[in-house]
């Protein structure tokens, strides 16, 4: 499925976590990440943003957005994981943009952030990043070995006072932003670069 039920919007109270990324390819470490959150996080689905392109990544070696919906979508395989291509199809390039047009369209979903360590890491990267964690609540899953640079870094010293405690995992998403909670979890060794590297799929080699 392209994007959710009626892309214009609804009144559905469901728990959403936001999955965004370039998804080049979609590995099972994606759907790892993805059950964790519907677990710990009490979720009624996650959506996976599938980037048209990420303004953080070169546009060279990135596959077609068809193939990577492709692919995502055998990747995702459970029902309550939806691989969307929802940024190409409301024109945003910047998640703040995008948070912003997803809670107008769908005023009663509760979303969640999702993110790896890795992420938090470099988050004052992203273009209007504070106003992120002032839109939604953000959870940030350990991942090895980005976890202890990102805990130190400016983005989790700077929201430090609004962090929850992993107990209270599963009341994040009711919680008004910014609010954010740190998650250990078993760590998933997949990798798009080294499936990239690996794959012979010309898709991936070129732009």
């Amino acid at each position: 499925m392209a994007l959710p039920p009626n892309p214009r919007g609804d009144r559905l109270r469901r728990r959403v976590g936001l999955l965004g990324g370039s998804f080049n390819p979609a590995h099972d470490g994606h759907r790892h990440i993805s059950l964790a959150a519907l677990a710990a996080l009490g979720l009624d689905e996650v959506w996976w943003l599938v980037s048209p392109q990420n303004p953080l990544k070169a546009a060279r070696g990135m596959a077609p957005l068809a193939t990577r919906l492709r692919i995502a979508r055998a990747r995702a395989h459970h029902p309550a994981i939806r691989v969307t291509g929802l940024e190409s199809a409301l024109a945003t390039r910047y998640t703040a943009d995008t948070l912003a047009v997803l809670r107008r369209r769908f005023p009663a979903r509760r979303f969640v952030w999702l993110m790896g360590a890795d992420n938090l890491a470099q988050f004052p990267r992203w273009e209007r990043w504070e106003e992120i964690f002032r839109r939604v609540p953000i959870a940030v899953f350990d991942r090895s070995p980005y976890s202890f640079q990102a805990l130190a870094g400016k983005a989790a010293t700077r929201f430090l006072s609004k962090r929850h405690p992993a107990r209270r995992a599963r009341l994040l998403a009711d919680a008004p932003p910014p609010a954010w909670v740190f998650l250990h979890q078993r760590r998933h060794p997949a990798s798009a670069t080294a499936l990239r590297l690996a794959s012979p799929l010309p898709d991936f080699n070129h732009a």
